[in-house]
């Protein structure tokens, strides 16, 4: 974009005033080409595919973190959609919003399944027969646990702990002897500062 449609677009004097046009030009957002004379707005990242996009989400979680998808999405508008499918194919792990499940963050899978590691996604056959199982009440249950001769095991309960109880009397506890430093020794042998002062008289 040229300097004179920003100006006119944004109602400053960005072509006119040489200090506003130089701090312009010096900020972290704004790219120029001078070549063509040209100003862009500078992305975070400059990726404009799903391998560089999955590239970027790895370096990110490598450094301790994962991506918004909402800077992702500025600087390639394609990026949730790719993300989802980064998702499926379980080179990413995505977290959505609560209210409507919109992609928030996003990060790098590290601990994909494989076959020598194990981790593999369990089959829907067995996740239907596991959810399918139903755990019997107290009384069937040790009926059940009998009749295979086992026992039910009685945890032991804590002993109870006595009731604190807080002695009535002064605030602060019981009357402690400390040692006092004197540093107004112009008043050495007038007063005893090491006791409370109280008032002649009471």
């Amino acid at each position: 974009m040229r300097l004179e449609d920003i100006a006119v677009m944004t109602d400053t004097p960005l072509d006119t005033d040489p200090v506003l046009r130089e701090k312009f030009k010096a900020h972290d957002k704004i790219q120029h080409d001078p070549k063509t004379n040209l100003y862009s707005y500078k992305h975070d990242f400059t990726f404009r595919n799903k391998a560089a996009l999955l590239t970027e989400i790895q370096r990110q979680t490598k450094k301790g973190g994962g991506l918004s998808v909402r800077a992702l999405k500025e600087s390639w508008k394609e990026a949730p959609q790719a993300i989802e499918e980064l998702e499926k194919e379980g080179e990413v792990l995505v977290t959505r919003t609560q209210k409507d499940g919109q992609l928030r963050m996003v990060f790098w899978n590290e601990i994909k399944p494989t076959d020598e590691a194990g981790g593999k996604r369990v089959e829907q056959e067995f996740l239907d027969l596991w959810h399918g199982l139903k755990v019997p009440n107290e009384v069937d249950l040790t009926r059940e646990l009998a009749s295979e001769g086992l026992q039910v095991t009685a945890s032991e309960a804590a002993p109870p702990k006595p009731p604190v109880t807080k002695k009535k009397g002064r605030k602060g506890g019981a009357n402690r002897t400390r040692q006092v430093r004197i540093t107004n020794t112009h008043l050495r042998g007038e007063i005893d500062l090491s006791k409370d002062y109280v008032p002649p008289g009471k």
